[in-house]
This record gives C-alpha cells, sequence and structure tokens, in this order.
C-alpha cells in the first residue's frame, strides 16, 4: 500500500521511494532551475533499502515518486539458519525473515531486533 506520491522536486536526502516496484532511499538530490522554456530536472542517487543496489538517475521535476509505508516493528530472534525465525513482541506472529550478513554475525538467540516490513517485503534492519 502507497502511503502518498511526491514531485520529485519535493523530494529530500533520506526519503524513501519506490522506482520500478523496489523501495530505495535518496542519498543525494540535485534539482536545476527551470529555464525560458523548459522544465527544471532532478538528478538523483538512491540506494536500495531491500538489495543495497544503487541507482542514478535523471527525471523531470514534475515526475511523481510514490512513497513506500515503511513499518518498523520489534522481534526477538528464535533460531538461526538459512533464513532467522523471529517472534514478533507486538503480535507474538512467528516470521522467517532474510538478514543481511553483516547483521547476522551480530545476532543471537532470544536477543531482539528492529525489522522493517516495506509493502509485505520484510527485512532486520539491525540489532536492539
Amino acid at each position: 500500500m502507497v502511503l502518498k506520491i511526491i514531485n520529485a522536486t519535493e523530494a529530500r536526502s533520506g526519503t524513501n521511494i519506490l522506482i520500478e516496484d523496489e523501495p530505495y532511499t535518496i542519498k543525494k538530490i540535485d534539482i536545476s532551475k527551470t529555464g525560458k522554456h523548459g522544465h527544471s530536472k532532478v538528478r538523483a542517487e538512491a540506494s536500495g533499502i531491500l538489495s543495497g543496489n544503487k541507482k542514478v538517475f535523471v527525471v523531470p521535476g514534475h515526475e511523481r515518486f510514490e512513497v513506500p509505508m515503511i513499518d518498523k516493528r520489534k522481534a526477538q530472534v528464535l533460531s538461526m539458519g538459512d533464513k532467522v525465525s523471529v517472534m514478533d513482541l507486538e503480535n507474538f506472529e512467528t516470521i522467517e525473515i532474510d538478514c543481511p550478513q553483516d547483521i547476522k554475525s551480530e545476532l543471537q538467540e532470544n536477543s531482539n531486533v528492529e525489522y522493517w516490513d516495506i509493502e509485505g517485503k520484510k527485512i532486520i534492519k539491525r540489532k536492539l
């Protein structure tokens, strides 16, 4: 579910947007002024929240971006394997989540983590 839609000129560093149905965070943004007959241009560098991919793109200033709804939740680690099994601390639901290797090395059973639910895709972001 998309929370809102913004124009490209309204985006700032740290804004989360959807590009080709993948969530990205804008790291750097440059907005050019309009010309006599032209439109403003927006050049942005963004990194993928789930994948970590870097993307650089140029769009017209009136281009519209969807802002994804990100639900930040806390959970307790139950077991670790290829995926990490966690229990949500609010509704006690047990779920299997992918975890980046750098965070996975810090985790152990019964530790608390913060995970993000982005448009139905879940990822562990940090240890609490």
